[in-house]
């Protein structure tokens, strides 16, 4: 349980770094990280950090994938972890 705790708050750190560089690039018209790495976060657990970043630094809220993928990819990773939880007593 403490390994996933810590994996689950590094990835939510990444998650919204992620979210925060590709808005710095963005805004100096610089190379920018994929729509698809930044969603995959949210996959793999970062969901918090995504929709913080989102919210706070307003990044990516206007795009429909994002408004709606963030949420969703999240809801998967949280009923996923559940499950693992729950199954293999993690």
């Amino acid at each position: 349980m403490e390994f996933l705790i810590v994996y689950l708050v590094l990835v939510n750190i990444l998650a919204f770094t992620a979210y925060f560089l590709d808005k710095k690039k963005a805004e100096k018209g610089k190379w920018r990280i994929k729509e698809s790495t930044l969603l995959t976060f949210s996959f793999i657990g970062g969901g918090l950090g995504s929709l913080l970043a989102m919210s706070l630094i307003r990044h990516k809220t206007q795009k429909f994938k994002f408004k709606v993928g963030v949420p969703v990819l999240s809801i998967i990773s949280i009923v996923i972890i559940y499950l693992l939880i729950t199954q293999f007593n993690l």
